[in-house]
């Protein structure tokens, strides 16, 4: 079953050969043995960096679950993800990832996360693009506020 999903993500990554939307990238999301939503890299065609395979299906599948969280869904994308896919399959925590190539495959063809791996490990002041906090106190003020709300939504 899990490679009829597989497949379909794959295609998905081959048609931006010739569609041109973005990256060979594709992503499908299943729940209860069928796609509740796809995607592929948009990059390109939406002037948007974050549109990667995972995020678009990601949109999607929230999207007709009514829903911005994925419980019981699993997630196959054509590649492994990178760090902001990965971080945003955690928040939208589906059970399970499955991926086909690996980062350094993605690497091999241009595609190459490392420095984001790297960056994010390193002290704020060492990274490559200046990071300056201003008005933490007033920020933090904002957290209060929300603490305090009895019909907030805990995510």
């Amino acid at each position: 079953m899990e490679n009829k999903f597989m497949q379909r993500a794959i295609e998905l990554a081959r048609s931006n050969i010739t569609n041109l939307k973005g990256g060979p990238f594709g992503a499908v999301i299943v729940k209860d043995h069928k796609i509740i939503g796809e995607g592929c890299n948009e990059v390109v065609s939406n002037n948007d960096p974050t549109a990667h395979a995972e995020i678009v299906a990601i949109r999607n599948a929230c999207k007709n679950l009514n829903s911005f969280q994925l419980d019981d869904c699993e997630i196959y994308t054509s590649c492994e993800p990178c760090p902001m896919c990965l971080g945003a399959i955690y928040w939208a925590r589906p059970k399970k990832i499955y991926f086909a190539a690996t980062r350094e495959d993605a690497e091999q063809a241009n595609f190459d996360d490392s420095f984001i791996y790297k960056e994010v490990s390193l002290p704020i002041g060492q990274r490559k693009i200046p990071t300056v906090q201003l008005m933490k106190v007033e920020s933090k003020a904002v957290f209060t506020e929300w603490n305090a709300l009895n019909l907030r939504i805990d995510y």
